[in-house]
């Protein structure tokens, strides 16, 4: 059997022959960007939670503590392991397949549990212009239908989407750059320095996790490393222009609009973007920024679905899943048992609130990250000479406080959960663990066909 300390970067075959490299720069970047952000549609919370002040601090600080160590990590493990799955093949080569079964699962479901998120995001902003949108059937409906016709969307190919996250990008990010320009006039600096409203308490959960899911998932991107052109030079690239493009996507209308408009704090939900570019520059500012919204839903929704269809078909080839779950289409050679997998999921969690969703999906990522930062470490350690084309330039105690920190963060995270979000990533937990016995009982039964990859790298 193959040496541990003498790791190979070719990965098992796959169930169906694989397409040609369809990913390069560009539309790599814009596919980070909205497995990220996708603008700064959902960033409005930290300012109701917390106050002006705090809302920017986050913004500005959180990349440092979160989001950078995130994307040098998601180079490094990307460009050393060129294949679909990503995080998982990190966690299974550096600890097993058990763990790399459970870094799977639980990504997977913060991963689809996210995509619910976006038709939600979608229907609050458009419920501002039809407002019979708001509640009951009409919200369900318009939920389920959108959620339908994006998946579909998404099995044309991933060609396809990329290039459409580019035109969604700079069409959804136009109506702020417009709306910057307008208010800077307007714009009083002493109210960057507001804490907030007397007499409001401020709420750390919503605070933490808007910041979290807005700034989040840049690893996500690691699960199309198998169809990205170049890998080891286009990722650390993508990732690079990744990070900053979204920092200031997030950060000029935040600094706009706070400086700019005096409301109640509270008056800043959800959408209150599309608000505040109607009391500074009028309705139809308004309706460009609400259709933006829907846009950028579609982009986030695209991207993020296909990080995790392209997982499944990783774990796929891992032989952590059967190897149905890596079949493609035959029309556009994409991995449709994980799109429809992942899709019918999402919709099963769509009808929770959109803090429940963020929150839910976050504590799940929190326990995944909790892996990957181990994983990264690990491998360090027991594999030093693997070729890493792209290498954190630090030495390993460098790289453990590099991780400590964003997993002291974490920890934050966790603590300010609320019940219902333990109670959901808990029975999640408690299934992903039983997901792994079930597919190994399947395996042994040889009820499913299974890549043998796995058993090939036991000793």
């Amino acid at each position: 059997m193959q040496n541990p300390t003498e790791v190979s970067q070719e990965l098992p075959l796959t169930t169906n022959p694989k397409p040609p490299k369809r990913l390069n720069l560009v539309p790599l970047i814009f596919l980070i960007y909205f497995e990220v952000a996708g603008g700064p549609f959902g960033e409005e919370p930290a300012v109701q939670a917390a106050g002006p002040l705090l809302a920017l601090i986050g913004f500005l600080v959180f990349p440092f503590i979160w989001s950078i160590p995130e994307a040098l990590i998601t180079a490094e493990l990307s460009t050393a392991f060129t294949g679909n799955g990503g995080f998982v093949l990190w966690v299974e080569r550096a600890f097993g397949p058990f763990l790399g079964s459970m870094m799977g699962s639980l990504k997977f479901l913060s991963g689809v549990i996210n995509i619910a998120s976006f038709p939600v995001l979608c229907i609050d902003y458009l419920k501002k212009i039809i407002p019979a949108l708001g509640s009951g059937w009409p919200r369900n409906i318009s939920i389920l239908i959108s959620t339908l016709l994006l998946s579909f969307l998404n099995f044309t190919g991933l060609t396809i989407v990329g290039w459409a996250a580019v035109l969604l990008g700079i069409a959804s990010l136009s109506p702020f750059i417009l709306m910057s320009a307008i208010a800077i006039p307007k714009i009083h600096p002493h109210r960057w320095l507001s804490l907030g409203q007397k007499g409001v308490k401020k709420d750390w959960n919503l605070y933490f996790n808007t910041l979290f899911w807005n700034l989040n998932f840049f690893d996500n991107v690691s699960t199309l490393a198998g169809e990205v052109d170049r890998p080891h030079k286009t990722f650390p690239l993508g990732l690079l222009v990744a990070v900053i493009f979204t920092c200031i996507a997030y950060l000029i209308p935040l600094f706009a609009v706070t400086g700019s408009v005096t409301v109640d704090q509270s008056e800043w939900a959800q959408g209150f973007h599309a608000t505040a570019a109607e009391m500074i520059a009028g309705k139809w500012l308004k309706i460009w920024i609400e259709v933006g919204a829907v846009l950028s839903s579609v982009g986030l929704f695209e991207a993020q679905l296909s990080s995790t269809a392209f997982q499944l078909d990783g774990m796929a080839d891992l032989g952590l899943l059967p190897n149905f779950f890596g079949l493609r289409s035959k029309w556009f050679n994409t991995p449709w048992v994980g799109i429809l997998t992942s899709t019918l999921i999402s919709l099963s969690v769509s009808y929770m609130t959109f803090t429940d969703i963020i929150s839910s999906s976050n504590l799940l990522y929190t326990l995944g990250m909790f892996l990957e930062f181990a994983s990264f470490l690990w491998l360090r350690r027991k594999l030093p000479e693997m070729k890493r084309p792209y290498r954190v330039p630090l030495r390993l105690p460098a790289l453990v406080v590099m991780c400590f920190i964003p997993s002291a963060f974490l920890v934050v995270i966790m603590v300010f959960a609320t019940k219902m979000v333990y109670l959901v990533a808990g029975l999640m937990t408690l299934g992903a663990i039983g997901w792994y016995f079930l597919m190994k009982f399947c395996r042994q039964k040889k009820m499913f066909k299974f890549s043998s990859a796995e058993a090939e790298r036991k000793m």
